[in-house]
């Protein structure tokens, strides 16, 4: 049995603008509804010291001042990646992880102050390109109520298979890579309890929770 980690905004990994703790539920649920083994955790960088046992990381809160831990989590966070762990970054999780330097090379993303941006929380259409993953295979395009990012910094190899349209652009939405041996996907989708509202985005998730423990085959062909 899987056992997965969502890591929730709390204390100084929370943020005026995201409800963490709803939405950590929300994900938490749908791991268990895969029959895993679901902790939250808000202690971030404290919980992130020891990761013995966890299969899966959710990421789901914002960046926050350092503490003597910071240390001590990074090599915890490194030691479940180069062990091959799976990691679910979510919305602006994918941008941050308690200031690790090299989060950003993991997720092949960033939001950058001024240049990123996103219209105003509402209802969405979202594209999904089921030919590019198997997360993605038996899916079609959506409706939601979520906030879709726009502008952000990408590595190059970055090939969505969920993304969007806005002013003539099409914008990376959700996508998995590799880093190392560790699995990783970013979901960018997820502000609020209302994503979760959406059955096709609670599929995606679960698609992508057996992807990261390798139940499903990386890409089609």
């Amino acid at each position: 049995m899987a056992k997965t980690l969502v890591l929730s905004g709390g204390g100084r990994w929370a943020d005026p603008w995201h409800a963490f703790a709803a939405t950590s539920t929300r994900l938490a649920g749908i791991a268990e509804s895969l029959g895993h083994t679901v902790e939250i955790a808000e202690e971030l960088e404290e919980r992130l010291v020891d990761l013995s046992g966890v299969d899966i990381v959710v990421v789901n809160a914002a960046d926050g001042p350092v503490t003597d831990a910071h240390a001590a989590a990074i090599a915890g966070m490194h030691a479940f990646l180069d062990r091959g762990g799976g990691v679910l970054a979510v919305h602006v999780g994918g941008s941050n992880l308690v200031g690790m330097p090299d989060w950003e090379a993991a997720t092949g993303m960033k939001w950058v102050n001024e240049v990123s941006m996103h219209p105003a929380l509402g209802p969405s259409h979202v594209l999904v390109h089921p030919e590019r993953h198997a997360i993605a295979a038996p899916l079609h395009d959506f409706d939601l109520i979520d906030e879709r990012y726009c502008h952000l910094r990408l590595a190059p190899d970055v090939f969505p298979f969920v993304s969007h349209e806005h002013e003539g652009t099409n914008e990376p939405l959700v996508w998995a890579r590799s880093f190392g041996k560790a699995r990783i996907v970013v979901d960018a989708l997820g502000h609020g309890v209302e994503s979760y509202d959406s059955s096709e985005h609670h599929e995606l998730i679960q698609r992508s929770l057996l992807w990261l423990t390798g139940t499903l085959s990386p890409t089609p062909g």
